[in-house]
């Protein structure tokens, strides 16, 4: 992503140099706004045509709403949107969010994960707390 940043701190962000008809050379490094790599968590959703700027991370069991520009880091367990994203609210509660990250679902064997599908897509969140700390004991 990084690759098509341009220069800012020139009074033109036209990248001459990657034209061979100029006689110009590639900015220095120090000279471009390189943020990273986005890193993206685990069960993440991104809805359809949202745009993610270099550099942003994606916290684990997030959301982004559909056609949202993401420039800053997204808390696992949120659900962020619109231009720029901004939080919405918190998909859960801190109890069930702690134990989701502590649990880490997508890292067990899969016929593991088979045996938890039905405990995963509960909308009974009571229920659903209880178990995980079950199986986290």
């Amino acid at each position: 992503m990084n690759g098509a940043n341009h220069q800012m701190n020139a009074s033109t962000t036209y990248p001459f140099y990657i034209f061979g008809t100029w006689e110009q050379h590639a900015p220095a490094q120090s000279d471009l706004p390189l943020k990273g790599d986005a890193v993206i968590g685990n069960d993440v959703w991104i809805g359809q045509d949202a745009t993610i700027l270099p550099g942003v991370h994606f916290g684990d069991g997030a959301i982004i709403g559909a056609n949202s520009v993401v420039a800053s880091d997204v808390t696992p367990y949120t659900i962020v949107a619109g231009n720029p994203a901004k939080l919405i609210r918190k998909r859960f509660d801190d109890e069930l969010t702690a134990l989701l990250l502590k649990f880490k679902w997508w890292d067990k064997p899969i016929d593991e994960i088979n045996s938890l599908i039905s405990i995963l897509t509960s909308g009974d969140l009571k229920k659903v707390k209880a178990e995980l700390k079950a199986r986290l004991m």
